[in-house]
């Protein structure tokens, strides 16, 4: 079993995010792709917003009818308090021996790799896929264990390259726009999560 963890904390979820699952699926034989909410983020202050049900049921919502293989994982949510990647592999390779694992990103996310908790732990457990972002060249971390490789062999340890998503969008820059113009469609966003979004006037 092949599956890919896609981590974030969806506030709200956007079409970026389905474009990086598309990718994920197309270039890494998964057999299930597993976006996982934080509770709260250890890499970003905590930017308020809806409660983390809101935030599951928007996300709920993002995937509807997009791809079968796609269901939320939500053992971070349920554990609350800080997210740590390393203590969700922990928990999920005792849960289910056997499967591997690989992280989903965008390359945003890849220069921070040696600052995560027990990074070296991590890719024992995993090994990570990162698409490039507008402005966010994809670099390979200074991190011992991991190796650049031209496909995932599904062991850990490998970093693939993903095709470019070639969407310049974030959350936070979503939720600015929503707060500041309210009843304007900032473009983005799937039309299921932008309709919750007014008629329950989220992030005003």
């Amino acid at each position: 079993m092949r599956v890919g963890l896609l981590g974030g904390a969806f506030n709200p979820p956007h079409d970026g995010h389905l474009k990086l699952a598309r990718l994920a699926l197309e270039q890494l034989a998964l057999d299930e792709l597993r976006f996982v909410p934080t509770a709260l983020s250890p890499h970003k202050p905590d930017p308020g917003g809806p409660a983390a049900g809101t935030r599951l049921r928007l996300l709920a919502e993002a995937l509807e009818g997009f791809d079968a293989r796609c269901r939320i994982e939500p053992l971070e949510l349920d554990r609350g308090g800080t997210s740590y990647t390393v203590d969700t592999l922990e928990t999920l390779a005792k849960r289910e021996p056997g499967t591997a694992w690989i992280l989903v990103m965008g390359s945003d996310q890849l220069a921070g790799l040696p600052r995560w908790r027990q990074p070296e732990r991590i890719f024992e457990l995993a090994s990570a896929a990162a698409a490039e972002r507008p402005g966010t060249p994809f670099l390979v971390p200074d991190l011992p264990g991991i190796c650049l490789v031209p496909a995932w062999s599904g062991q850990p340890g490998e970093l693939v390259a993903l095709p470019a998503t070639e969407l310049d969008l974030a959350s936070s820059g979503l939720r600015g726009q929503i707060q500041a113009a309210p009843q304007k469609d900032p473009g983005g966003l799937p039309a299921q999560v932008l309709g919750t979004i007014r008629s329950e006037n989220l992030y005003r």
